[in-house]
């Protein structure tokens, strides 16, 4: 039989089949038949790597053997090697319909629905396991199966298990760290991904035991050693711009802003930015009161979510740093249209109409936060002075003098204009009378 291993090797939530095919003894005699002329050059082709030849071989000797198991597994191999997943289901479900006990195929049946139908998987990855309960691949499979269920506990006792049987694999190490954390368990997983690093320093399971650990030290908030893990994931995913920006964010929490900006920089350099970078880039740039530069980033990422309102809000703030009011009032009107209970926004609104000096539309913004809200000193200082503005007097003197009795600050500004509008307002009333 050629055995036909197929290994789901988890890389960023997917898995990807890679076919191994070892050799058996298969009677090489011409003289013992047609058939057996057949095996041999399909045993033949395998081993070269001709697997549209092989398979051929397997279809025509199948013609006149139809119910030979193993035939109809070697032909799912070949078909697996050609990347023809719904041929090679049929024939592994066939091997498996001939041979209950045949534990490969139902392994191979398994991987092979694995990235259309997790859940289809589970029943023959655990029927596999049961057949081979030595073999912590198969233990390690069907947690890959049961994972990407939404199963994530008995994913982990199948990987756990997995461990017990096979002490120097690290790709098992690399998915129980995953499983534990997406069950919530970050400092678990560290030690799982530390294992896998201890395991395998320079293999190839070192790319995602370091992106793994570095997810797990984020979620631990070590956020040095997490930049330290992402960097040397880096090192050998330098294409990886996700990671990149993942690394730039963690620069910035610790405060680093010029390297966070140089991580995205180099994330930048291979094309447009996505979402995230653009806005942990406006962030950093807000941080460091150059609102001018996070004008045109937060007009990128408008562009790329026009209905996300915390986007058009936040480049409505930038357009006020920047003393671009018009631009200001537009950005923050829409924002508010799209997530009308926001306050904070509205807030915004009325101090942008403000400065754009379009007092009736800020008296209109104040009257409907009061619906929502208690006004603030600020609110009632606004409001008198759009009152006073357009000319409203009477208006005005009331709004001031609700101000004053409401503020607790008498060395602000805004204090000793008030009260200077007081008087004068105070004054001219009893003019007129």
């Amino acid at each position: 039989m050629v055995c036909c291993a197929l290994c789901a090797v988890a890389a960023s939530g997917l898995f990807a089949q890679n076919v191994s095919v070892s050799k058996k003894h298969i009677p090489g005699d011409a003289a013992a038949g047609a058939l057996d002329n057949l095996l041999v050059a399909a045993q033949q082709a395998m081993d070269r790597q001709d697997y549209t030849a092989a398979a051929q071989d397997y279809q025509d000797y199948l013609a006149q053997k139809p119910d030979d198991a193993v035939a109809h597994y070697d032909l799912g191999c070949a078909y697996t090697a050609m990347e023809r997943p719904a041929d090679a289901k049929a024939e592994y479900e066939k091997a498996v319909s001939l041979d209950p006990k045949m534990g490969p195929a139902y392994e191979n049946l398994g991987v092979t629905l694995l990235e259309s139908d997790a859940s289809a998987a589970v029943a023959p990855l655990r029927k596999g396991a049961e057949l081979l309960p030595d073999d912590a691949k198969a233990k390690r499979l069907l947690g890959n199966a049961l994972e990407l269920s939404g199963e994530v506990a008995p994913a982990i006792d199948e990987y756990q298990a997995a461990e017990k049987l096979d002490g120097k694999d690290p790709e098992i190490r690399n998915s129980l760290g995953r499983a534990l954390l997406k069950a919530g368990k970050p400092a678990d997983a560290e030690a799982a991904y530390r294992e896998a690093l201890a395991l395998d320093p320079e293999g190839p399971a070192l790319e995602k035991a370091h992106l793994g650990l570095a997810e797990s030290l984020i979620a631990e908030k070590k956020s040095e050693e997490a930049a330290a893990e992402l960097a040397a994931y880096l090192k050998t995913q330098p294409n990886d711009t996700q990671a990149r920006v993942e690394r730039a964010s963690v620069l910035a929490d610790l405060g680093k802003d010029d390297d966070a900006l140089a991580e995205l920089d180099r994330a930048a350099s291979a094309g447009p930015e996505s979402l995230r970078a653009l806005q942990l880039r406006a962030d950093i740039y807000f941080d460091g009161k150059r609102y001018a530069d996070a004008v045109p980033v937060l007009q990128k990422a408008a562009a790329l979510a026009p209905h996300d309102p915390e986007i058009l809000a936040h480049l409505g703030r930038a357009y006020m740093e920047a003393k671009n009011y018009p631009s200001a009032v537009q950005a923050l009107a829409a924002a508010f249209e799209l997530n009308p209970k926001d306050n904070s926004v509205l807030g915004a609104l009325v101090s942008a109409e403000y400065e754009n000096q379009n007092w009736p539309a800020a008296l209109k913004g104040i009257d409907l936060l009061s619906e929502h809200e208690a006004l603030s000193p600020v609110r009632w200082f606004l409001r008198a002075s759009c009152y006073d503005k357009l000319g409203q007097s009477d208006e005005a003197l009331s709004a001031y003098k609700t101000f004053l009795q409401l503020n607790k600050d008498q060395t602000s500004d805004m204090y000793f204009v008030a009260a200077e509008r007081v008087r004068v307002l105070t004054r001219e009333r009893g003019k007129k009378k």
